[in-house]
């Protein structure tokens, strides 16, 4: 049996085995005999009573015992026993056991050094898993001593409830026992407690400093009498202190450990919120919503605390991990914005179904939309009863249109909607009760694939049939700014939008060198006959019952090819190793050739694009995914079009397509690179790849400039819209993302006009100048 659990100061894979007496004997006689293993009761025991105690549990058919490992090292060991029969633990006979019982007792070895914080209690939940991972167990039964303060703390914060004192051989103890349902329920909430949220606190404390500075919403100040990387921030209520590196496009680097906020002299502990809280008017927060942002915050923290407890995968092990792997053990969210997991609308429960760092696999529930209160729009060349067997295959669609008929329903009167599990518990049974009434929605049950929440968490990947579509649906939780919803009628051209810059991009000599291509989504439907359609203003309330299909990136894998988010490129695991310093040094090249590869895969393309059709992506790093040859970065797949891709050009366009179009001062479509890739990606590689040694600022940007003048080189008749975007300019306004949700948590830009929403704090020196 193998349990995964992580100290909240670098990750544990916690394996349990069979006790082997023979090869561990003289291990458990040195830890029983602790001083710190005092209530374990075997302090003067010999070698030879140990080995005898221990051959005696492995004769008794009634009592089990384990040696548990961190990372393979010996560092617990595990006694189960059936309370009822084994006289292990004192309480046969007792009244109050049931069938299904299993006591256990646990030990964890005497640290060699300063205990780890942590490590205790994420060794008692790998064993709690590692009891009813039998399922007839229905309770866990344990007997600590009533002195032993600790171990009950711990006991009670796992789901167990004391029952009363009862005398055993050698002790008085408390009956204490943990139910399934108990267990359940405590296991839910597990991650948050001290030591990991105090990691969570001390990371997003670090980050907001970073990113508020960067945006230049707080100025730190060198205190050099301290030392040469050494800053301080004063707020309204505390003093921050701490080291720290700024590199190119100001980008700071916060020694996490260093950080200490002081409260009138006094050290205090590190809270997120508190530094919101703190820095509110200088943030520009309005008064009002400034209570959504603390619970973003908070949300954010629940979110990575958990990650600090359960993610477990090194760089090293990224660097083989399939496309879901490496995605699912994304731990920053966008890196920029620092209230970036909200999703205020999910419970607990939610959260670990639905989280994409949960990486469990969820079923969409499918809708039938009457056909005149709905749309559904495709892609050229597709018709509906192809894409529809595409998607469900043959019986997956009869099964479906099977469940109208079988309530009188003709299914032809019928479109097929898939939905988040939780938007149709939560909101659409509820909000739309009058409607799944009229039959004019009706609840088809679950599909059979199964589906991966993607980092964008309204997207899911088809983990049963990877080459079908992703299929992103309407969410209707408040996350980073925006209610996740999705226009059923902004969604009715997404198809045709997308076959337009398909064709345009895939049409293109340059880019097709580059191997960019775009990933097309090429079906959207959605249900409009509902009450705030017909009587309401515009509101998230009409973006809650629609969906689309976005192609895989699967089919387009060669020989020797594997897919990875870009957003991987940022990644640091729980030691702190990089997964792109992990890449480079996998690969074949050194990391200037490394970095080369990948600007040309990356940067290359999109200047093109804005050069020579004044097109413009969102190019994050959650919106590309990489293709692979040998760790090497060798071209980049584009997604996510419909909703954040513009054309800033007076070309002609096709009606349907039109709305694209988008009215951008000429002085700003060049921050189509400088914001959205440079400051927006790439300053975050820069920076990882300067602090690990692999590649200084100088350098890195350096090779950036060489591939937009290789570019130019490439393609002279495209000098003129080159010298009037002039990518390698002196300076840029600095269009801030921070400050966008920060004036307006609920809906920080007008989607219909995004570049009148930017935010700019001035200009920033471009690293790109010749």
């Amino acid at each position: 049996m193998t349990g995964l659990g992580q100290s909240p100061f670098g990750p544990h894979r916690l394996t349990i085995e069979p006790l082997d007496v023979d090869r561990d004997v003289a291990l458990l006689h040195a830890w029983v005999t602790h001083p710190r293993s005092a209530y374990w009761m075997m302090q003067d025991a010999t070698l030879a009573q140990v080995r005898a105690e221990y051959a005696g549990i492995e004769a008794d058919p009634h009592h089990d015992a384990f040696l548990g490992r961190a990372d393979g090292r010996p560092a617990f060991v595990v006694e189960t026993y059936d309370p009822a029969r084994c006289e292990a633990g004192g309480l046969v006979g007792l009244p109050d056991l049931c069938p299904g019982d299993l006591g256990m007792h646990v030990l964890v070895a005497p640290p060699e050094d300063e205990p780890v914080p942590g490590f205790t209690t994420d060794v008692f939940d790998a064993v709690l898993a590692h009891c009813f991972a039998d399922p007839s167990v229905r309770r866990v039964v344990v007997e600590p001593d009533v002195r032993n303060a600790p171990v009950r703390a711990k006991n009670v914060a796992a789901g167990f409830v004391e029952l009363r004192e009862v005398a055993v051989p050698g002790k008085t103890a408390m009956l204490s026992v943990c139910t399934r349902e108990a267990y359940a329920a405590a296991a839910q909430v597990s991650h948050l407690r001290p030591a990991p949220m105090a990691r969570a606190q001390r990371h997003l404390v670090a980050k907001a400093i970073s990113e508020y500075a960067h945006e230049r919403l707080v100025t730190p100040r060198r205190t050099p009498d301290v030392g040469a990387d050494a800053w301080v921030l004063e707020t309204s209520g505390s003093t921050y202190a701490f080291t720290a590196r700024v590199h190119a496009l100001e980008h700071w680097v916060i020694d996490e450990e260093s950080l200490v906020r002081t409260v009138g002299g006094e050290r205090a502990p590190l809270d997120a919120q508190d530094l919101v809280a703190e820095l509110a008017p200088a943030l520009g927060i309005p008064a009002a919503l400034l209570p959504v942002y603390l619970e973003e915050i908070a949300s954010t923290l629940a979110s990575a605390s958990w990650k600090v407890v359960n993610s477990t995968l090194t760089a090293r092990e990224l660097v083989e991990a399939d496309y879901q792997t490496i995605e699912g053990a994304m731990t920053e969210g966008h890196p920029a914005f620092v209230a970036n997991n909200g999703r205020i609308g999910f419970g607990v429960d939610d959260y670990l179904a639905f989280a994409p760092e949960t990486a469990r696999e969820v079923r969409l529930r499918w809708l039938g939309v009457r056909r005149s209160r709905g749309h559904l729009s495709l892609a050229d060349g597709l018709d509906e009863e192809a894409h529809y067997r595409a998607e469900l295959g043959e019986d997956g669609v009869d099964r479906l249109r099977g469940r109208l008929a079988a309530l009188g329903l003709d299914p032809a009167d019928y479109l097929l909607v898939p939905v988040h599990p939780w938007q149709w518990r939560t909101k659409l049974a509820v909000t739309f009760a009058p409607d799944v009434a009229r039959r004019d929605l009706v609840d088809l049950g679950e599909g059979e694939d199964g589906y991966r929440a993607q980092q964008s968490i309204r997207t899911f990947f088809n983990v049963s049939r990877p080459e079908r579509c992703y299929v992103k649906t309407a969410l209707s939780i408040q996350n980073m700014g925006f209610m996740r919803g999705l226009s059923p009628a902004y969604m009715t051209a997404t198809p045709a939008i997308n076959d337009w810059v398909a064709r345009t991009v895939h049409a293109d000599p340059e880019l097709r060198d580059c191997g960019f291509r775009v990933l097309r989504e090429v079906a959207a439907v959605g249900y409009t006959g509902d009450a705030f359609h017909r009587h309401a203003e515009r509101s998230p309330h009409q973006k809650m019952v629609a969906a689309l299909w976005r192609e895989s990136p699967v089919p387009e894998l060669g020989d020797g090819e594997r897919l990875a988010t870009m957003a991987s490129l940022l990644h640091r695991d729980a030691h702190g190793d990089a997964l792109v310093t992990a890449l480079v040094k996998a690969s074949p090249l050194d990391a200037a050739d490394w970095v080369r590869a990948f600007l040309r895969a990356y940067l290359r393309p999109l200047v093109h694009c804005l050069l020579a059709h004044e097109l413009a992506f969102m190019p994050h790093g959650e919106n590309l995914v990489m293709v692979l040859r040998g760790h090497v970065p060798v071209r980049m797949l584009m997604k996510d079009v419909g909703e954040e891709v513009a054309v800033m050009g007076d070309q002609p366009l096709p009606p349907e397509v039109e709305r694209i179009r988008a009215d951008v001062p000429e002085e700003l479509r060049s921050l189509a690179v400088h914001t959205d890739v440079m400051d927006g990606v790439l300053r975050y590689v820069a920076a990882i790849l300067a602090e690990d040694g692999l590649l200084d600022d100088a350098g890195f940007w350096a090779l950036a400039r060489e591939v937009v003048e290789e570019h130019a080189g490439d393609h002279p008749e495209l000098s003129g819209t080159a010298a009037r975007y002039d990518l390698l300019r002196p300076e840029f306004r600095h269009s801030c993302l921070n400050r966008l949700q920060l004036r307006n948590t609920l809906e920080m830009v007008d989607i219909s006009d995004q570049a009148s929403s930017l935010a700019f704090a001035g200009t920033i020196a471009n690293p790109l100048a010749r």
